[in-house]
């Protein structure tokens, strides 16, 4: 059963970065759409960013607006999101998670494994 640990939350001021990690244990990331998604105070989990298996095709939300970037390295089973120019509004718990296949899908439900997700605080 693929296990997903996140890491590289915590606290940053308004413009600030963060990178967070995605580690896969006990299965391969290699065949699996890689997808963060986050959920912010108020509101319903949202997708962040998408990567296909490949690392070929990348979907990100509508907020992101170029300040984020997801990569993958299958080699090391990791994926990871770096995330700059943070602003209040980034603030909450994110989250990776795996599909199977090939396929960049924003939709949570096409993801059957999640990780524990980590926290991100963006205040001054």
């Amino acid at each position: 059963q693929l296990e997903l640990v996140e890491s590289g939350g915590g606290w940053v001021q308004p413009g600030g970065s963060l990178t967070l990690s995605c580690v896969a244990s006990r299965s391969t990331l290699a065949d699996k759409t890689i997808g963060f998604f986050r959920q912010t105070p108020g509101n319903q989990r949202e997708v962040v960013a998408v990567i296909s298996s490949t690392g070929q095709g990348t979907s990100y939300g509508d907020f992101v607006k170029d300040r984020f970037h997801i990569s993958r390295d299958n080699a090391k089973n990791t994926v990871i999101l770096q995330m700059n120019s943070l602003r209040p509004e980034d603030t909450g718990d994110y989250f990776c998670a795996a599909a199977p296949g090939w396929m960049v899908t924003n939709n949570p439900n096409s993801y059957g494994s999640w990780g524990q997700g980590t926290q991100v605080t963006v205040s001054s």
